[in-house]
């Protein structure tokens, strides 16, 4: 008995290690199978508000899986005089147990942030101070939310200089198949 007590103990040794190194890797998983279901392609619609008139707004967004663990983004809003366009990543870092956002647009705004999760809701809060073209001091800021199977985006401009802030909420949902 006492030359297989050993050898028990280190396959037991072995067995817990292999369980315990291979949580990760299905805690991982799990994290993007969450981020995975929320592939393929999104509408949505809102106002801008705060500007001299309100500025109803429609946007389309697709949600497609990229390399190396991360979804790609990309989208597009249509206003009365202009368009604006987005593409980032999301991702879950393993390595730092933590989703991760990286957000750059055709006006110039680029940001990463940090994904909250709670419960079954991640969100995503991408705040950055730049010069706007004319030079002067702007706060721009998008948070993303992914949850019960919907996505939330929400804008907001605060010109520093005037004050001014100009804001959007765009609720999207799945677009339909045609």
């Amino acid at each position: 008995m006492t030359t297989r007590r050993p050898h028990f103990v280190w396959v037991f040794a072995l067995f817990v290690f292999a369980l315990l190194a291979g949580t990760p890797v299905l805690a991982a998983q799990a994290e993007m199978d969450l981020l995975a279901s929320y592939l393929g392609k999104w509408d949505g619609g809102g106002v801008l508000v705060g500007g001299e008139k309100p500025q109803p707004f429609r946007c389309r967004m697709t949600m497609a899986k990229g390399g190396q663990l991360k979804i790609n983004y990309s989208g597009r809003c249509s206003l009365v005089n202009m368009n604006l366009s987005v593409a980032g990543t999301i991702a879950y870092n393993d390595s730092t147990g933590r989703y991760e956002a990286a957000m750059s647009s055709n006006a110039g705004f680029t940001g990463y942030a940090v994904g909250m999760k709670h419960d079954d809701r991640i969100t995503f809060d991408l705040q950055r101070q730049q010069k706007d073209n004319r030079g002067q001091n702007v706060r721009i800021g998008a948070r993303i939310s992914l949850g019960q199977g919907s996505i939330t985006v929400d804008y907001e401009v605060e010109f520093n200089n005037s004050g001014q802030i100009m804001r959007a909420t765009v609720p999207f949902s799945r677009a339909s198949a045609s």
